[in-house]
């Protein structure tokens, strides 16, 4: 019986199926090299959020970080300030800027209705990473480091990667410790 297909079908049959493995394989490398990469940490955007916060507005008047984020100097979490520490200032503060105005009425319809404002959450870690602010801030390290000039932002964006490298390269310049277990529980 005569042969159907010539003798080079054979080589390009075997070379089509070592080319799906090949790229399949070099799939697998892109992914792994983009899942570590600090890309994925920078996908998202500045999130819209329920009431719009200008950090540059507040600190041009002189109102310290820790101020509304009292809880990083003690905690974990340096924490989204309550609606309670919010009206401290705005039930007699208002603004002559009729848009954020309507904010500010906004909050304070929230605090009539004792209802916290659901704000989404934009510097977020891997559940097996211990991040703990309050040693952070009693180091002196200034928030500006990983969270960026929040100081002139009108609307947060993360800037930094918050990726493993780079908290090891900023332990690794501060001289701070690199025990696996100070950050991974």
């Amino acid at each position: 019986m005569s042969q159907l297909f010539p003798r080079t079908a054979n080589l390009l049959a075997r070379l089509s199926v070592y080319g799906i493995f090949i790229v399949a394989a070099l799939g697998m490398v892109a992914l792994l090299i983009y899942s570590r990469s600090p890309y994925p940490a920078f996908a998202q955007k500045s999130p819209t959020q329920p009431v719009p916060f200008s950090h540059a507005l507040h600190v041009s008047l002189k109102i310290d970080c820790q101020y509304c984020h009292a809880d990083a100097r003690r905690s974990t979490f340096a924490g989204v300030p309550s609606v309670k520490r919010c009206m401290g200032c705005h039930q007699i503060v208002a603004s002559k800027d009729a848009e954020l105005q309507k904010e500010v009425e906004k909050l304070r319809t929230f605090a009539k209705e004792s209802r916290p404002v659901e704000r989404v959450r934009l510097h977020k870690l891997a559940g097996f990473v211990y991040f703990p602010h309050k040693r952070h801030v009693q180091t002196g390290l200034a928030c500006q480091q990983c969270h960026g000039e929040v100081q002139t932002m009108t609307e947060v964006a993360q800037v930094a990667p918050l990726t493993m490298g780079w908290c090891v390269s900023c332990h690794a310049e501060r001289k701070g410790p690199l025990e696996c277990v100070v950050c991974h529980h």
